[in-house]
């Protein structure tokens, strides 16, 4: 194992690169749809929520790997076509939007009622309610399963292989074929995906402690 992290690291680092890129990329997508969508999913409007709820169960239900075959190699049959890298990260935000839509679902929902009408009784716009009142209060409840949810798209980045995307899996697939060995280019990026998981699970656990540290001021 030692001597492939030797001989590929610069491959395996420039992948490693590309597979935080597309990650980013996908959550922060994933974090701003999905808000939007929960936020249709509590609309007024029958028809905005009906097709919010619809698109969640959709993508939940269904395979990450369908989207994004739909997205790379569907796409240019409806005139869309997009290299790869933009692909996976289309297709991984999309799909991450439902799984956030349902955490920012929750913790909007445990805003307390009151709070709300008071705010619209004091003449407060719906954005500035969402800004001012209902983010603060539900930051500390969403925080965990938002980390946990970016370390799912990280994880799920693995599979952009499949759409000649250069992440760490197809790296892994390259240097296995011109070497003819399995064990060890696969325990080393195994490696560096735990590795990676650690680093987000630790700045989660980071931001939890000074949004905690903040509240309690």
């Amino acid at each position: 194992m030692i001597d492939i992290l030797i001989r590929y690291g610069a491959v395996l680092a420039d992948a490693a690169m590309v597979s935080i890129g597309v990650t980013a990329s996908a959550t922060a997508i994933g974090t701003g749809l999905g808000l939007a969508l929960a936020l249709m999913l509590r609309c007024r409007f029958a028809a905005l929520a009906l097709a919010a709820r619809a698109y969640v169960e959709l993508m939940r239900g269904s395979p990450v790997l369908i989207l994004l075959f739909l997205i790379y190699y569907g796409g240019p049959s409806f005139g869309v076509v997009l290299d790869a890298v933009p692909a996976g990260i289309l297709g991984l935000g999309l799909y991450a939007a439902a799984y956030f839509a349902e955490i920012f679902r929750a913790g909007l929902a445990s805003v307390e009622p009151g709070q709300i009408e008071a705010a619209r009784l004091l003449g407060l716009p719906s954005l500035s309610i969402l800004r001012r009142i209902e983010l603060p209060q539900i930051a500390a409840f969403i925080l965990p399963p938002s980390i946990n949810q970016a370390i799912i798209v990280l994880k799920d980045s693995a599979v952009l292989s499949i759409i000649t995307v250069p992440e760490l899996t197809k790296a892994v697939t390259l240097i296995s074929n011109e070497t003819f060995a399995v064990v060890a280019p696969y325990l080393c990026v195994g490696l560096i995906y735990w590795t990676l998981v650690e680093i987000v699970a630790q700045g989660g656990r980071i931001a939890e402690r000074r949004l905690a540290a903040r509240i309690s001021r």
